[in-house]
């Protein structure tokens, strides 16, 4: 390093965001994620012992994850090395391995290589790393908010251990901003603040496990309140406010917490919660998903959780899914929620799902058997010859509008299919099949 890079290293350092400035050098000093660095945990003791592996950590943004890499930086005895993967193309990465390799090869050192978003790194930048792994030249962290079991090629999985990352708890989070706010040598402290006890709760919660955001608000407040006469900048629970704006949503409708709310709102309507399902509705709307594909998945449910107990309910998703797309936002929240809740009511029947589930297993074991001869059409050319449509019984000439005849192919005669459940409307269904073949039975 010479002497510009070093005051430029010293100077971002001295101005870098209040987050980074405060990241820990040791294990001692890392705040939360005691299931994966308690000192009797895998990772705590990999660190510790300087025999760390190829490593992926995973997890929502703010929890530590860079903090961990860091952490691993300050304690190894390898080199260590970083990439940014939405910037570093494969250049940096040959790089890299050329380092790695003439380090190896003369000083018996090896190249600890952390990969920030390694997510972002396609099929072939992710592949040009595995050889590389795989003998030993580098020893891979990745980085990543993403689940990598979607977004990291499965080999590079297979040579690492994954970590995953929970979002921090509100005491942990009151930690980090306790020590931003009077730490003088890493935090705010010189600047002679204090932090009230409902700003400090608020701060904690609205920033939904996420240390970074509450962080940067942290030192928004510091920076741009004025002193009052004692002398000290007070962070009240108004300048708070001002400072976080609005709770932090963690939405990326691209990536697994996409997946997570949606399965979150599907199982509440499955449930019978309407008061979970328009919470996970109010969500996703909030975070500017997609009406359309909110109104698929309430379709959806209403035809595989509701069916047949509730047949209206088909047909309430189906039309607040053709009017969310005539009249759009802010207005189709409401014809949704009205969807969503319907369905959530409505009694629950998954007898369509296991009938269609028997019959296709049964296709697919038996293939196609034969159509009984009265059951096929009897209006084209030769089929009087062929005795096609010869015995077929009309239904409507009989009592109830029902006789008994063979419907099935002859092999599954007796088979049954469709098992009303005892909710809702198929309590009626159950009822009217049991009287009209009790009733043909009789006559």
């Amino acid at each position: 390093m010479d002497l510009f890079e070093y005051m430029r290293a010293t100077s971002m350092e001295k101005e870098s965001p209040l987050a980074a400035r405060l990241r820990p050098t040791t294990l001692d000093e890392v705040v939360g994620q005691q299931h994966i660095i308690g000192k009797d945990k895998l990772l705590y003791r990999a660190i510790k012992a300087d025999k760390l592996g190829s490593i992926i950590f995973y997890g929502p943004p703010g929890t530590g994850k860079t903090t961990l890499a860091k952490v691993i930086a300050n304690t190894t005895s390898a080199e260590f090395t970083q990439l940014n993967a939405t910037v570093a193309g494969k250049k940096d990465m040959e790089e890299v391995v050329k380092a790695a390799k003439d380090r190896l090869g003369m000083y018996g050192k090896k190249t600890i290589l952390f990969i920030d978003e390694i997510h972002r790194f396609n099929k072939g930048q992710q592949d040009y790393l595995l050889p590389f792994v795989e003998d030993g030249t580098l020893i891979l962290i990745g980085a990543t908010t993403e689940n990598p079991y979607f977004e990291v090629n499965s080999a590079l999985i297979s040579r690492s251990i994954i970590f995953e990352l929970k979002p921090l708890s509100m005491k942990d989070v009151k930690t980090l901003i306790r020590r931003a706010v009077y730490d003088k040598e890493k935090g705010m402290g010189a600047y002679d603040a204090v932090i009230d006890e409902e700003a400090l709760t608020f701060l904690a919660d609205v920033a939904g496990g996420d240390a970074r955001h509450a962080l940067n608000a942290v030192e928004l407040g510091i920076m741009t309140t004025e002193r009052s006469e004692d002398g000290k900048i007070h962070i009240t629970l108004d300048v708070a406010q001002e400072c976080i704006q609005k709770r932090a949503v963690r939405y990326d409708k691209n990536g697994d917490n996409h997946y997570d709310t949606i399965s979150a709102f599907i199982k509440s309507m499955r449930g019978s919660d309407p008061d979970a399902a328009v919470y996970y509705l109010a969500r996703m709307l909030y975070a500017g998903e997609s009406v359309t594909f909110i109104a698929r998945r309430i379709m959806i449910c209403a035809a595989e959780d509701v069916g047949m107990a509730d047949p209206q309910a088909l047909q309430v998703a189906v039309n607040a899914s053709l009017a969310v797309e005539r009249v759009g936002m802010p207005e189709a929240q409401i014809i949704l929620s009205e969807a969503a809740m319907y369905v959530a009511c409505a009694p629950k029947s998954n007898a369509c799902v296991q009938a269609i589930g028997e019959a296709m297993s049964e296709v697919e074991q038996t293939g196609n058997l034969a159509i009984p001869t009265h059951l096929q059409d009897a209006h084209y050319k030769g089929a009087a010859k062929l005795s096609h449509g010869t015995g077929y019984k009309y239904a409507h000439d009989y009592p109830n509008h029902y006789v008994e005849q063979q419907y099935l192919p002859y092999e599954l005669n007796g088979k049954e299919f469709y098992h009303p459940s005892g909710n809702g409307y198929e309590v009626k269904i159950k009822e009217h099949m049991s009287r009209i073949k009790r009733e043909a039975k009789e006559s």
